[in-house]
């Protein structure tokens, strides 16, 4: 029986650490997807964060899996959901970035993690973990520090933090698992790929 490849709709520095970490052979490509776009379509349609990051996990993974019928293909989203239901994307500059960590201050929310496989053109298995993230209380002061140490990196993150950096020093309690918040239920993954034969049991 011929083992499948491993393609990551993602170009996510995290993402691809983790699965190198783990020592899951796999190859990164850009899905090339709008995501603003089809965000936007989607929260029209009424789905809420949880079924927001499962839907555009899949687009992602569907977008390859056509090009390349013959690998399991793994599309990754993330979400973040305030403690009154409403979201919050990725900020668009530094200024943006500012005001969401005022907005988290002091608060609890919920980060979504979806990943779907999609094999010859077809989802073939999905998982969601949820993460409930307590944000301290931030000062002014330690927000600019925070952000002038950290922006180049923190940019591309929902939330504007990376936990497995500085970031950790915004929260005062974590409830989920972290490489869930760092973008990708990985424990539940590796489970799919031993039963596919990619990694040994």
């Amino acid at each position: 029986m011929t083992v499948p490849s491993l393609i990551l709709a993602s170009q996510s520095s995290s993402r691809r650490a983790m699965l190198e970490a783990a020592c899951v052979p796999f190859e990164a490509r850009s899905p090339n997807v709008d995501e603003d776009a089809f965000k936007e379509e989607f929260r029209a349609q009424g789905h809420d964060a949880r079924h927001l990051a499962d839907a555009l996990a899949e687009l992602k993974a569907l977008r390859l899996s056509s090009r390349h019928p013959g690998a399991l293909v793994l599309g990754c989203d993330q979400t973040l959901e305030l403690d009154d239901g409403s979201m919050l994307d990725k900020a668009v500059d530094r200024e943006d970035a500012a005001r969401i960590m005022r907005l988290l201050s002091g608060r609890t929310h919920f980060l979504h993690s979806a990943a779907v496989i999609c094999e010859q053109g077809a989802p073939v298995w999905r998982h969601i973990e949820k993460a409930r993230m307590t944000v301290r209380p931030l000062s002014d002061a330690f927000i600019d520090s925070y952000l002038d140490g950290d922006w180049d990196k923190c940019c591309w993150c929902v939330g504007c933090y990376r936990i497995e950096g500085p970031g950790a020093q915004l929260f005062s309690a974590i409830q989920g698992s972290h490489f869930a918040i760092q973008g990708l239920p990985l424990l539940a993954l590796l489970d799919f790929l031993r039963v596919r034969g990619v990694l040994a049991r």
